[in-house]
C-alpha cells in the first residue's frame, strides 16, 4: 500500500495541477514604463484575423473624457503605402481601450498600423490576414498560462526573435485572478481581483510587460480565455475559486471579467448578443480550419469529485450542447485538410491505476468525449489535431479508442498537441522529469511525450503532408534570457491518426517581413517630455467609497493624495508616503466626500497629475 501512495503521490506532483508556484529570485521587480510610449504605454495588438480583416488594439493612459485618434495601416513600416486609414474614440466605459475592425484588406498580406493622438504616435503593429484558396503551409506557437508573478515572460521574446510564425494561438491563463503570493514580481492589486475596476487593474500590470507587449506587436493573436482570466476551476456557474457569500454573485463577477477581457484583447465578438460566447473558427484556404472552443463557462457542468457516480450521466456536458452542435456541424461540413480545436482542457484520458486523475480534464465529461470521437468515426472525418494549454506542463498525445495499439497507433481518434506553461509554476524538480513522466506513460501508453518541468511553447507547424508539433523549453525564468531549447518534434501524417517522432524541428520555409520597430520609426515623434509618474487607472470613476489609484513613478519620491472641490477648496489629503520607482497601487477612502463632481491631484516633489472625478 506505502508504495501505491508513493506512486500516486508521484503522479500528482508530477502533472504540476495547481503547483505550488516558483517566484523568480533575480527578476525585475517592477515594470518599465518608457516615456517615450506616452500616452500609449500598453503598446499596440492585432487579433482574430480573417482574409479581408483584423481587429487593431491599443490603449490610452492619463486621459479624462472622450479621447479621439486616428489609425493607419499600411503595407511599410515608413507608411509609405498608406491602404486603410479612419477614426475611433474612446472613453471611460471601455477603460480607454481603442478596437477597431479594419476591413477592405487584401488575403495573406502582411500589413502595419499604427494609431494618433495628434502628434502622439503609438508603436507600430504588424499582423496579417489569413489566405484563401490553396494552401501549402502554415505554423502558429502555441502558448498558455502565464503567471506574473511566477517568471519573466522570456518564451514571448523568443516567440519574436524568431520571426517564423503566423499567428499566435493563446488558449488561456492569460491572466492570473490571485492576490500577490510572494516573490518580485507582485500582483496588483495586491489582493484577489473580483470586480471590474480590479480585472482592469491586473489586465493593465500584464500588459506593460515588455515582452508581453512586443509579441503582441508583432503577430495577430487568436485567444480564448480558460479559468484564471475570471477564477480558478471554473464552469458556468460557479468556480472553486469564487465563495457567493463572501465575494459577490457569480454572474456578475463573470461579466465583469468577460467585459474586461473583450476591451482589453484584440478578439471580436462572434456574437454581440452573446457576451459570455467566444467560440468561434478561422479558416487557412483549404489547408486548416481551426475551431477556437470554450471548455471552461460555456456551457461546462461543474467539476465531479472523485468516485462521483455522475460521471457516467450522459447528460454531463463541458461544452454545453449549442457549442458542441457548432463544433461537431463545423467537423461535419469543413472542406479543409486539417480540422484543429483549440481549447483549455486536455482531451485525451489521464488515467492511474486504471482512475482518471484529473476530473476538471475531458476525463470529468466522457460522454461529451464520445460524443466527440464517435463523430469523428461516424464521419470518416481525417486529420482532427487538438491544441490544448492549462495543465502548465508539455505533452503530445494520441486520443485512443477502444482497442487502441501503443505500437502502430491504431485505433486513435486523432491527436493532441499540450504545451507548456509560459511561466506559470509546474513541479519544477528535475527528478520528476525522469520518474515522474515515465511512471505517467507507463500507465497512459498514448501519451508520446511528457514534460513536467519546462516552461515554454509549442510551435504548431501544418503543411499538406503532416501537422508537427516541436516543444521549445526556456532556459530561466528568473532573469532575462530569450533562449529556448528545442525538446522534442513530434507529428501526425495526412489520413493518420496517430503520433511519430521527428528529431528535428520543423523550418519556416518562407522568410517573414521585417518585424515592425520597436519605438518608431520617426525618432521626432518620440515624446520627451521630462517624465514624473503616469495615472494609468482610477477605479471606479464614479466612486462610492474606496478608489483604487493605479500609477507609475519614474523615481522613488514621496506621494499625496489630495482631492479638490468645484471652487478649489482641498477637501481630502492622504500623504502616502514614499513609493518606490515603477508600478503602484494605492487604495484611497473617499467615503467623507459629498456626492458631486472633484478634481484628484496625485502629488510628487516632481510634478502633479490632476484627473476629474465623480463621488456618488
Amino acid at each position: 500500500m506505502k508504495k501505491l501512495l508513493l506512486i500516486a503521490a508521484l503522479i500528482a506532483g508530477s502533472m504540476g495541477l495547481k503547483a505550488q508556484q516558483m517566484y523568480p529570485s533575480n527578476a525585475d521587480v517592477r515594470a518599465d514604463v518608457d516615456p517615450a510610449y506616452a500616452p500609449f504605454y500598453h503598446g499596440v495588438a492585432s487579433g482574430d484575423p480573417l482574409a479581408d480583416r483584423v481587429i487593431i488594439w491599443t490603449r490610452v493612459s492619463d486621459q479624462t473624457g472622450t479621447v479621439n485618434l486616428t489609425w493607419r495601416m499600411a503595407l511599410d513600416t515608413a507608411f509609405a503605402s498608406v491602404v486603410a486609414n479612419g477614426n475611433a474614440s474612446t472613453d471611460s466605459s471601455k477603460d480607454f481601450c481603442v478596437k477597431v475592425d479594419v476591413t477592405g484588406l487584401q488575403a495573406n498580406t502582411w500589413y502595419y498600423y499604427q494609431f494618433n493622438i495628434g502628434a502622439e504616435r503609438s508603436l507600430i503593429g504588424r499582423t496579417r490576414t489569413l489566405p484563401v484558396g490553396d494552401i501549402d503551409s502554415l505554423r502558429f506557437a502555441l502558448m498558455s498560462c502565464q503567471d506574473y508573478e511566477a517568471g519573466l515572460y522570456n518564451a514571448h521574446a523568443n516567440v519574436v526573435n524568431r520571426n517564423d510564425i503566423d499567428a499566435v494561438i493563446f488558449v488561456g491563463d492569460y491572466i492570473y485572478e490571485y492576490g500577490a503570493g510572494g516573490g518580485d514580481r507582485a500582483h496588483e492589486p495586491d489582493y484577489e481581483i473580483l470586480n471590474l475596476d480590479d480585472y482592469r487593474t491586473r489586465h493593465s500590470q500584464y500588459k506593460l510587460d515588455p515582452d508581453l507587449r512586443r509579441a503582441m506587436q508583432q503577430y495577430p493573436w487568436i485567444c480564448v480565455w480558460d479559468d484564471h482570466e475570471i477564477a480558478n476551476n471554473g464552469w458556468k456557474d460557479g468556480a472553486e475559486n469564487h465563495t457567493p457569500g463572501t465575494e459577490g454573485d457569480w454572474l456578475v463577477r463573470r461579466n465583469d471579467a468577460l467585459k474586461t477581457y473583450f476591451d482589453w484583447m484584440p478578439v471580436r465578438k462572434p456574437d454581440p448578443n452573446a457576451p459570455e460566447r467566444i467560440y468561434r473558427n478561422f479558416r487557412w484556404g483549404n489547408l486548416v480550419d481551426l475551431m477556437m472552443l470554450d471548455t471552461r463557462f460555456e456551457g461546462r457542468d461543474e467539476q465531479l469529485s472523485t468516485g462521483s457516480p455522475a460521471l457516467t450521466d450522459t447528460n454531463r456536458t463541458i461544452l454545453g450542447v449549442d457549442q458542441r452542435n457548432w463544433m461537431l456541424n463545423q467537423m461535419d461540413t469543413t472542406t479543409a485538410r486539417w480540422k484543429i480545436l483549440g481549447q483549455q482542457v486536455m482531451v485525451a484520458p489521464l488515467r492511474a491505476f486504471g482512475q482518471p486523475v484529473n476530473l476538471d480534464q475531458w476525463d470529468g465529461y466522457p460522454a461529451d468525449r464520445d460524443r466527440l470521437y464517435n463523430n469523428i468515426l461516424d464521419n470518416n472525418i481525417q486529420n482532427v489535431v487538438v491544441l490544448t494549454g492549462d495543465i502548465h506542463t508539455a505533452w503530445a498525445n494520441d486520443l485512443p479508442l477502444d482497442g487502441y495499439d501503443e505500437n502502430s497507433g491504431a485505433n486513435s481518434a486523432g491527436v493532441e498537441f499540450v504545451c507548456s506553461s509560459v511561466t506559470s509554476g509546474n513541479a519544477d524538480l528535475a527528478l520528476l522529469n525522469t520518474i515522474g513522466a515515465p511512471l505517467i506513460q507507463s500507465f497512459n501508453p498514448h501519451m508520446k511525450f511528457v514534460d513536467v518541468t519546462s516552461h515554454g511553447y509549442t510551435i504548431i507547424d501544418i503543411n499538406k503532408t503532416r501537422t508537427q508539433g516541436d516543444f521549445y523549453a526556456t532556459a530561466t525564468l528568473s532573469e532575462p534570457n530569450p533562449s529556448m531549447t528545442f525538446s522534442e518534434g513530434w507529428y501526425v501524417n495526412n489520413n493518420e491518426r496517430f503520433l511519430r517522432q521527428n528529431n528535428n524541428p520543423s523550418v519556416r520555409v518562407t522568410p517573414n517581413p521585417v518585424l515592425a520597430p520597436p519605438l518608431f520609426a520617426d525618432p521626432t515623434a518620440i515624446n520627451d517630455n521630462a517624465a514624473d509618474a503616469v495615472i494609468f487607472g482610477l477605479y471606479p470613476n464614479p466612486v462610492q467609497t474606496q478608489m483604487v489609484i493605479q500609477y507609475y513613478l519614474y523615481k522613488n519620491e514621496p506621494v499625496t493624495v489630495q482631492v479638490f472641490d468645484m471652487q478649489g477648496k482641498v477637501v481630502f489629503t492622504e500623504a502616502l508616503g514614499k513609493h518606490d520607482k515603477g508600478l503602484n497601487f494605492t487604495q484611497v477612502d473617499l467615503t467623507s466626500l459629498s456626492a458631486g463632481s472633484y478634481v484628484l491631484s496625485l502629488q510628487m516633489p516632481s510634478g502633479v497629475h490632476k484627473r476629474f472625478i465623480v463621488k456618488l
